[in-house]
């Protein structure tokens, strides 16, 4: 299973928000490009980099993109991003700031045709973002909920064409308290391509638990609060998720 640690953007700063919400903020100091540095250096291949403005606006903001552009001059790892990418032109100018896949949810959650096109478009480029909040989907960075489950969701972005999808329960995301492992499992259990779940994970016993869950298609887990506060390291989650033996 893979580790992916994120790097949450908000005017150019690595913060990360408690459920999603703006007015729950903690700003972590430093470049993050050096978060990212270390990241890869403790043995990550793939980095998650969200454009929290992006989000919250419809459309990629201006200077994250720039400090996106330098996360990935910098670090050899993969990255994928996701916010405010509303459009087929939005995730192609984003591809070609050289990130491997972006991540749509608002545009795919409330647009069929859209999310037709960019599947076919830009085939496992493009990641089918999954996040709920009490089990239905939310959009427009987390302030709106749509009556449609999150399973209901990814069954239909499947038979759409989706490659991928990462799953997010919102009431879990910044709290450290441990992953939904319910919800992931029915989620899993709705598709059969690769799922990836975000939300939760504050130590070694979460990992534990998601491992202990053995979901056939579970092919990696971000981690974002519990790498900045140290309860985690990407070191220490890798022998956790890839070792067999432990």
């Amino acid at each position: 299973m893979q580790v992916i640690p994120a790097i949450d953007l908000r005017h150019g700063r690595c913060v990360r928000l408690l459920q999603g919400d703006y007015d729950k903020e903690t700003v972590f100091p430093g470049d993050p490009v050096e978060y990212a540095e270390r990241w890869a250096a403790e043995g990550a291949s793939w980095l998650h980099v969200v454009d929290l403005d992006g989000a919250r606006t419809g459309r990629p903001s201006p200077i994250n993109m720039t400090m996106l552009r330098r996360i990935v001059e910098a670090v050899p790892m993969k990255v994928e991003m996701g916010g405010g990418v509303r459009s087929l032109a939005a995730a192609e100018d984003i591809l070609a700031l050289g990130v491997e896949r972006v991540v749509v949810g608002t545009a795919i959650a409330t647009d069929t045709e859209a999310a037709s096109v960019l599947f076919s478009t830009l085939g496992a480029r493009v990641v089918a973002g999954v996040d709920a909040r009490d089990g239905l989907v939310a959009v427009e960075g987390w302030q709106r909920s749509v009556t449609r489950t999150a399973d209901d969701f990814a069954r239909k972005m499947a038979g759409l064409g989706a490659k991928r999808l990462i799953y997010t329960d919102i009431a879990r995301d910044g709290m450290l308290s441990g992953p939904n492992g319910d919800a992931l499992r029915r989620l899993a259990a709705a598709v059969s391509i690769p799922v990836i779940a975000s939300g939760g994970v504050g130590s070694i016993e979460d990992l534990l638990a998601l491992r202990a869950l053995e979901i056939a298609n579970l092919e990696g887990v971000i981690i974002g609060r519990a790498l900045y506060s140290g309860d985690l390291t990407v070191r220490s989650a890798l022998h956790i998720l890839q070792d067999r033996e432990s």
